[in-house]
């Protein structure tokens, strides 16, 4: 009998220390960092810039087939070849402009990296400092696609990092720097109601049932 009771109490102190995870909200830590607005800013405009100037040149290209085609029967076989090698070759450049703008380890890739990574490493320096203070196994992120279907608002863990970041939470931010109308603050300037949505960042759908109750003090 003894032996089954420390048995138990082993197993529940285990399972206790097994329990020690918590989780993040990065889509709401981001919507309050002013740097991160900034930088989003900065790539919306670039990629507006590269997706009008690639538009120019199929237009461009659009125009030369229509006058090709309108001018077809006065010219030679060898003036139509020439022309239709001049189009094809202004197809290839916009193809081109393309990848080299928005293909996988293009330009606005590169240059959200650029902007973005350190901000990441920011959040990551400051989570890491938490989870190490409250001993805590696992930090999940609620933003990231990991299928949280509830979380417990008593596990986030989000205004903490925010503070160790030496920033205030509630105060989130809208792409141009602004603050949003975040609803009703606590004393502690924590939110009442829902967290308004970061810019950008098509991986940042919110969890599927998660918890969208007030946050608890932490």
């Amino acid at each position: 009998m003894k032996f089954l009771i420390t048995g138990f109490i082993l197993f529940t102190a285990l399972l206790s220390q097994a329990q020690k995870f918590a989780y993040v909200d990065s889509k709401y830590i981001l919507s309050h960092i002013p740097e991160y607005q900034q930088a989003q800013a900065e790539v919306n405009k670039l990629s507006a810039q590269w997706q009008k100037d690639i538009e120019n040149k199929y237009e461009t290209i659009a125009k030369l087939e229509t006058s090709l085609q309108a001018e077809k029967i006065l010219l030679t076989d060898e003036m139509k070849q020439k022309r239709e090698q001049e189009i094809e070759a202004k197809r290839q450049e916009a193809k081109d402009m393309q990848k080299a703008k928005f293909g996988i380890n293009g330009e606005l890739f590169k240059k959200r990296e650029e902007l973005v990574k350190p901000i990441q490493d920011q959040i990551y320096e400051a989570i890491q400092e938490v989870a190490s203070t409250s001993a805590l196994m696992v930090v999940f992120d609620k933003s990231a696609g990991s299928n949280m279907l509830y979380t417990n608002p008593k596990h986030d863990i989000s205004d903490k990092v925010l503070k160790k970041m030496g920033l205030k939470p509630g105060e989130t931010l809208d792409e141009e720097g602004g603050e949003s109308g975040g609803g009703e603050q606590e004393e502690d300037g924590k939110k009442t109601d829902g967290k308004a949505p970061a810019a950008g960042g098509k991986n940042n759908a919110p969890s599927k049932g998660g918890d969208r109750s007030p946050r608890k003090d932490k």
